[in-house]
């Protein structure tokens, strides 16, 4: 008798994601897509192959992650995205966020949550209430119509992951275990549970979460894929799916209308401009002119990178103040310029996470919807600002009652994944329900989760992120990249999903590569830490310092002598510290030549085409 799935999964290991990864650097001439599922990168590299470019693929990744690991992603998420033009050389972004319904207010909103006068108070995470409109599916038709090559239509894009739900596909061990993990708040969420559960008729009701090895079907989430592969935005923001939305989320005490889906499509996805930083911050320049093995790196400019992130609503900015604030420090010998043996030691860790808290509490408090409140995106990252900032650093001690500063008055705000083609373009695309899937409120007959993105609001009267109708909260999910200050070539694509992690990930992994010398893989692989618990749900973001398995006892003891407190995280824990992606590019005998790394926390890897 054959062995079936759960005869050989999961396996006795003590613990999974317990070792050092052991990959090597994945090279390719004529493409990358680096995701957290194989199957996934496997629709990216289809349509790389049909002659579809990095958006084409990127699209074609999104949602075939959709239906492989929907506990991260999702079309009832939202998504951002940046594309590097090979021909033009600029970097170009994309806002695919969703708003708040067009009724409603705060003080309705209050009063929905049982809230008193004076009251603080969150929208919980699994609340109808944290339900926003979905901005994934009218990004995914938008980028492909501004980035796409044109080679390939949306029908061929969806067409991988119509036939991994219509077909059936075996689940990785990862994205079984965060099923799993959330199938009781799947079953309480919504009267739809079971499109999001595999058949099992020795199961309650019927239904479970799939296993490791499983074959799992989601014939409903590949019909949405139809409807929107046939008809566009229609076809996800009017008729069937619009109209489930509407009712599921109105049954259960929420505003969102059809009205409301309908003004997204017209609306909703924003060409947006991208922010960047010129860093050249522990010597990198330097650096990389020198070379790994003595000879100065193609392309490298003394004058160290430019980092592109996509501005608030979104949190990229977090990273780039950060990264400016150590710049500063350094320049003003406050931190020293550290050596590849320093690598994670204490007095580094201290300055990156003190770094961060500044940027966060800046962040916590100006990023919103830019077009409700004006967000002061230019000011925050300035030279002036990001200098009179870097004053609060303590070398010796950890910061305590951070307050935000006040740039306007100064004179002088998951899954990620990346593509690149033989053309020489890049995508840094990220698509997330936010906490896990969501609010796992599904609408019926369409097989996905909503997302809660609205958790992100303030309820506070007077915060520029409060809770208003036709708004877009403070936003977690950041694409990044890289570009050469000198010619404006492509140098990196890259993130770092998960929550708050997400900022926090992008400053390290960069560190990793550029100031510590990590090839892109081991830049991921390196262990890292963590301050708060990476979702607003877990705790303040900045109290608890967490260190990834790893990084020494001796150094988790002096940073405690510091005044942080400090928890070691290990196993399957370690998903707080995000999955990130690399692709690095460089140019030889006329041609783009990448190379990539894929995190070791995730299922995935870096695919060559």
């Amino acid at each position: 008798m054959p062995l079936n799935a759960s005869a050989i999964f999961p396996s006795s290991d003590p613990e999974f994601i317990c070792f050092p990864s052991r990959r090597s650097v994945v090279h390719s001439a004529n493409g990358i897509v680096a995701c957290t599922q194989p199957l996934a990168a496997e629709a990216g590299q289809r349509i790389l192959r049909a002659g579809g470019n990095a958006a084409d693929a990127a699209v074609a990744v999104a949602a075939a992650l959709n239906m492989t690991e929907p506990s991260s992603t999702g079309i009832g998420g939202d998504m951002f995205c940046l594309f590097y033009n090979a021909k033009t050389k600029k970097v170009e972004a994309m806002n695919g966020s969703g708003r708040s319904s067009a009724i409603g207010s705060l003080k309705q909103m209050r009063k929905d949550l049982g809230l008193e006068a004076g009251e603080n108070g969150a929208i919980p995470m699994t609340s109808v209430h944290a339900v926003t409109i979905p901005g994934a599916a009218a990004g995914w038709v938008d980028t492909v119509e501004r980035f796409g090559s044109g080679n390939v239509s949306m029908e061929d894009i969806l067409t991988p992951a119509i036939q991994l739900g219509k077909e059936g596909f075996p689940v990785s061990e990862l994205s079984s275990t965060y099923w799993r993990a959330s199938e009781q708040t799947i079953r309480n969420a919504s009267p739809n549970f079971g499109e999001m559960l595999k058949t099992d008729p020795s199961a309650k009701d019927g239904k479970r979460a799939p296993r490791p090895g499983e074959l799992m079907y989601n014939r409903t989430l590949a019909n949405t894929f139809r409807l929107l592969a046939k008809e566009g935005k229609k076809g996800f923001y009017e008729g069937h799916v619009a109209e489930a939305l509407a009712k599921v989320v109105q049954n259960l005490g929420g505003h969102i209308t059809v009205e409301d889906m309908k003004n997204h499509a017209k609306t909703g996805t924003e060409p947006t401009e991208p922010i960047s930083l010129r860093f050249n911050g522990q010597k990198i320049g330097a650096v990389q002119s020198e070379g790994l093995d003595g000879q100065p790196s193609q392309g490298a400019s003394e004058h160290g990178v430019d980092i592109w992130e996509h501005p608030p609503n979104g949190q990229g900015i977090v990273a780039l103040m950060a990264l400016g604030i150590l710049e500063e420090l350094e320049n003003t010998n406050r931190i020293r310029t550290f050596t590849e043996k320093d690598h994670n030691c204490a007095e580094y860790l201290h300055a990156v996470i003190e770094a961060l808290r500044i940027a966060f509490t800046d962040a916590a408090w100006f990023v919103t919807d830019p077009s409700v409140v004006k967000v002061p995106t230019a000011e925050m990252i300035s030279r002036s600002y990001l200098s009179e900032r870097a004053k609060i650093f303590n070398p010796k001690k950890a910061s305590t009652n951070l307050v935000h500063g006040s740039p306007a008055h100064n004179k002088s705000d998951t899954v990620y994944f990346a593509t690149t083609d033989k053309y020489g373009n890049g995508c840094s695309f990220i698509n997330s329900n936010f906490g896990g899937f969501g609010t796992c409120i599904i609408p019926k007959g369409c097989g996905f989760t909503l997302q809660n993105r609205g958790a992100g609001f303030s309820l506070q009267e007077g915060h520029p992120n409060v809770f208003a109708p036709s708004k877009r909260p403070y936003h977690t999910i950041i694409p990044a990249m890289l570009t050469n200050p000198d010619d404006g070539s492509l140098h990196t694509v890259y993130g770092v999903m998960g929550g708050f992690m997400q900022p926090q990930g992008h400053v390290q992994v960069l560190l990793n590569m550029l100031a510590f010398k990590y090839n892109p893989q081991a830049a991921l692989d390196a262990p890292r830490i963590c301050i708060g618990a990476g979702m607003p749900d877990a705790g303040n973001v900045f109290d608890t310092v967490y260190l990834e398995e790893g990084i020494g006892e001796d150094v988790a003891e002096e940073l405690r002598k510091m005044g942080h407190d400090v928890e070691i995280v290990k196993g399957y824990k370690r998903g707080l510290f995000g999955r990130g992606q690399v692709i690095r590019c460089h140019i030889e005998e006329g041609r783009h030549v990448y190379s990539a790394g894929s995190d070791p926390r995730g299922d995935g890897g870096a695919f060559p085409v």
